[in-house]
C-alpha cells in the first residue's frame, strides 16, 4: 500500500511524508531521547537517513503519516505515526513525536485517528510494543483502549541492546464498543 489517506483530527492533519519534512525528521531523530525509545532508529542519526526514510515510505508496505499541526496554526511537522501489516487482518502501530511536543496529547490524537481509519479499512487487530522505560507511550496506548498482553523483549538499535518491553493489542470489536460508550 502506498501512503494512507489524509486524516484530520481537531488539531492535526495526518498526511503523507514529503521531502520538506526531512530536516525536522533529522532534528528530532537526532535527539537520543527519541531514538532510544524506538526499536529501529539509530543514534546518532546518520546524514541523509531522513531523506531515505521519506523516499522509502512511498513504496513501503507500511503506511506512514506525518503529524502536521497547521490546522491550528501549529508547526508543519511534529512527528510520525505508522501502521505495518502483520498478516491476517493484523497490523502493528508505532509513533514518535518530537520533544517540543511531548505531553501535548498529539500522539493520542493521531493514534485515535489512525485506529479509526485502519479498523474502518477492515483491520481486525492492532498491536503495539513499548520499551518498559517509556511509560508515557504505554499511557497513550492504554488511553486509546489497548489492552496489556504481557512482557517480551525487543532490540533497540540506538542502545544496541535487547530491552524488556510491554506488548499491547486492540481489536476492532473492543474499539467499536469503546466508541459506542463515549
Amino acid at each position: 500500500m502506498v501512503n494512507g489517506p489524509i486524516l484530520e483530527t481537531a488539531r492535526l492533519a495526518l498526511r503523507p511524508l514529503r521531502g520538506s519534512d526531512a530536516g525536522l525528521i533529522s532534528l528530532y531523530l537526532g535527539d537520543a531521547r527519541v531514538a532510544k525509545m524506538t526499536g529501529s532508529i539509530p543514534h546518532p542519526y546518520p546524514p541523509g537517513a531522513a531523506e531515505g526514510f521519506v523516499t522509502s515510505r512511498a513504496t513501503s508496505a507500511e503506511i506512514s503519516w506525518a503529524m502536521d499541526a497547521t490546522l491550528t496554526d501549529g508547526p508543519e511537522f511534529i512527528g510520525v505515526i505508522g501502521a505495518v501489516p502483520q498478516g491476517a487482518g493484523v497490523e502493528a502501530v508505532g509513533y514518535w513525536v518530537g520533544p517540543p511536543f511531548w505531553n501535548t496529547g498529539y500522539a493520542t490524537e493521531a493514534l485515535e485517528a489512525v485506529l479509526s481509519q485502519r479498523f474502518d479499512a477492515g483491520i481486525t487487530t492492532i498491536t503495539a510494543r513499548v520499551f518498559q522505560d517509556n511509560p508515557q507511550s504505554a499511557k497513550v496506548l492504554t488511553h486509546c483502549g489497548f489492552e496489556y498482553l504481557g512482557d517480551s523483549e525487543g532490540f533497540c538499535v540506538a542502545r544496541n541492546a535487547t530491552l524488556p518491553q510491554w506488548d499491547y493489542a486492540l481489536t476492532r470489536d473492543a474499539w467499536t464498543a469503546r466508541k459506542e460508550l463515549s
